[in-house]
């Protein structure tokens, strides 16, 4: 008795590099939190989290490293793991509110107008990493 092996859902060649691109950034603002960015993500962790600063943005980094790697080299899971980031993306968020609530500085956001822009951009994030990794309605 054959198994057969799931086709990989169909996509477009801008799809494809727009995911790439995000498994890239990925992967560099996950490994950014494990070395030289650190310090600066700190303030972007809220203080009424129960859990060590550090190891919040140590475990969210290896979070960002397993999506953006996963986006990569999964094709055929790259719906669901499109998904898991955009979920990601808005869990996460409520500590960019932090930042800003409590003018916590990081990253260059070191007045109250740079923490407000920065968190119109995590819609952006989202719908990134929606419409990068998903089924085009043509191509259903």
């Amino acid at each position: 008795m054959a198994t057969s092996v799931p086709s990989t859902p169909p996509t477009t060649p801008l799809r494809t590099a727009a995911r790439f691109a995000l498994s890239g950034a990925l992967v560099f603002a996950g490994t950014s939190h494990l070395f030289w960015g650190r310090k600066a993500f700190r303030a972007q962790v809220p203080r009424s989290v129960p859990m060590d600063e550090d190891g919040v943005v140590m475990a969210s980094g290896g979070v960002e490293i397993m999506l953006g790697a996963g986006l990569a080299v999964l094709p055929r899971d790259r719906v669901r793991i499109g998904r898991l980031a955009a979920a990601f993306f808005v869990a996460v968020f409520p500590g960019n509110i932090s930042q800003y609530v409590h003018r916590r500085d990081g990253f260059g956001l070191d007045t109250d107008g740079k923490r407000f822009v920065r968190l119109l951009f995590q819609p952006l994030l989202v719908a990134w990493a929606l419409w990068s990794t998903g089924v085009p309605k043509n191509k259903r």
